[in-house]
């Protein structure tokens, strides 16, 4: 594995460099190989004696240059200059089979500059949520950083409680984040600023140096690949619970795990943090705060692009936040592609039988993939029976039925077969939700990973019907419903 130092020698200036500080008794206890192969590492450079060896041997560290990057973020909607990685390092990049850039990122690596008196780790607990949930999330089709490996550790780490403390190492193309240019922006720092741009436009967005505005062209990707995220959310059921601007990454990609969560129920202002006492994050909130968190990224953009374009460039986020959320639904329910006041009509009245009797979020979708011939045919009983209002269900059933029935007078017939297979394909069977989470992480508190890997299995092959993954298709019981979090990890 070649490790590469872009970051830390190019940016120097925005960064700081720290040694990752060992861990009693440190373990790999998950590793990704199909993940590392697909990057081009070795999986021997996964195993305890090189990869802990990488990291905490005195004799190996000189050659790792780790750094902390600095960044500020605007959190519930307040600014904070005092930001930066307080418990993860860079460790540096590699250069993939596909020739794009890769980070390599160590969470949990002990204390540095930005830490705030801060121990600079993370718990088990943490970890095991963010590395089984990037993966879930990549496996659904919704960008995400990635987990190459988690190493636990016997260290105890004090939260509200004493915890047991572990690192993970995980993957995005970098882990530049909107606060970035909000840092260097409201502090005045133009010649950092600049330096931060000129590493973008040569890394990640190369394809636009020499364009006519390449910041505008920056900033209105950044602004569309947000917008695609965030509609991928919304369709299936994903509560990020920190949309802080520190947590939003330029690849618009799912980043930063803390108290997320998949919905149980169909509550659309649900909240999974329970810090989040105004609801600032909640579910249905989330197009509108990625719109705000755009706009506060602007200000980095401001010196270079004129007002207008600014003002163009973030316009462009909800109508293809629509378009892609309704073209999703449209997937998920087997409407195909053609997008009218029918086939919009049909997704409202799905989605407000699942709010008026607060129905679970996922099995519906499901149910209907799995029963669609009989659904088609007017057999709609095993359809309705996930919904409590089974009238209500059936007349859906029937106008749904009729409104895939009716084609132009010449138009192709029903492949009912193909059309399943598609929705089945879509419609996950296997949903990471936190009751099966938590049980996981109990298992893993007892040193006993087993319970992780098959979750991970599972959600990681969300749309195949396996029987040995039965308990994971599980709703949660009313006792383990909305299980809320909390920013401590």
């Amino acid at each position: 594995m070649q490790l590469h130092h872009f970051y830390a020698s190019e940016l120097a200036d925005l960064c700081s460099p720290v040694h990752p500080l060992a861990v009693a008794r440190p373990r790999v206890a998950m590793r990704n190989l199909d993940l590392a192969k697909s990057l081009g590492i070795d999986g021997d450079a996964l195993g305890d004696e090189h990869l802990l060896a990488m990291l905490f041997s005195v004799s190996k560290q000189g050659a790792l240059r780790s750094v902390a990057q600095k960044y500020g973020g605007h959190q519930f909607g307040h600014w904070n200059p005092q930001l930066g990685d307080g418990r993860g390092l860079l460790l540096g990049e590699i250069v993939t089979p596909q020739n794009t850039l890769c980070d390599l990122h160590l969470k949990g690596a002990g204390p540095t500059p930005y830490s705030r008196h801060a121990d600079g780790r993370a718990v088990l607990r943490s970890t095991v949520r963010e590395y089984i949930g990037s993966e879930a999330l990549h496996a659904l089709g919704i960008p995400s950083s990635r987990s190459l490996c988690l190493i636990a550790s016997e260290e105890p780490v004090m939260r509200e409680k004493l915890e047991p403390g572990a690192m993970m190492i995980r993957t995005c193309p970098s882990h530049i984040r909107f606060g970035h240019f909000e840092y260097f922006h409201y502090s005045n720092e133009k010649t950092k600023l600049d330096s931060l741009f000129e590493f973008c436009f040569e890394h990640h967005f190369s394809h636009l140096k020499d364009s006519h505005n390449p910041h505008l062209g920056m900033l209105t990707e950044i602004v569309q690949n947000t917008a695609t995220l965030i509609a991928h959310w919304q369709a299936y059921g994903f509560n990020h619970g920190v949309m802080n601007t520190d947590n939003m990454s330029i690849h618009g990609i799912t980043f930063d795990y803390g108290p997320y969560a998949f919905l149980d129920d169909f509550i659309p202002n649900y909240i999974c943090n329970h810090s989040d006492h105004s609801g600032r994050y909640a579910f249905d909130q989330q197009p509108s705060i990625a719109l705000w968190n755009l706009n506060a990224l602007a200000h980095g953009f401001s010196q270079y692009v004129e007002i207008e374009d600014l003002k163009a460039a973030l316009s462009e986020f909800e109508p293809l936040f629509i378009e892609t959320y309704q073209r999703l639904m449209h997937k998920r329910l087997g409407l195909g592609t053609t997008i009218n006041d029918n086939t919009q009509h049909c997704i409202h009245e799905f989605t407000q039988m699942l709010r008026d009797e607060f129905a679970d979020y996922h099995i519906p979708f499901r149910a209907l993939s799995e029963h669609l011939p009989d659904v088609i045919a007017g057999k709609e009983g095993a359809f309705t029976r996930v919904f409590e209002q089974h009238e209500r269900a059936s007349n859906w059933a029937r106008q749904y039925g009729a409104l895939l029935h009716h084609k132009p007078a010449n138009g192709p017939r029903i492949d009912i077969h193909n059309m399943q297979q598609d929705m089945l394909g879509c419609n996950p069977k296997y949903v990471l939700r936190n009751h099966h989470l938590q049980k996981a992480i109990v298992a893993a508190e007892q040193n006993d990973f087993s319970v992780c890997e098959r979750l991970l299995d599972a959600v990681s092959h969300p749309f195949e019907t396996n029987a040995t993954f039965a308990e994971f298709a599980q709703p949660p019981h009313a006792n383990e419903k909305g299980i809320a979090l909390s920013c401590s990890s």
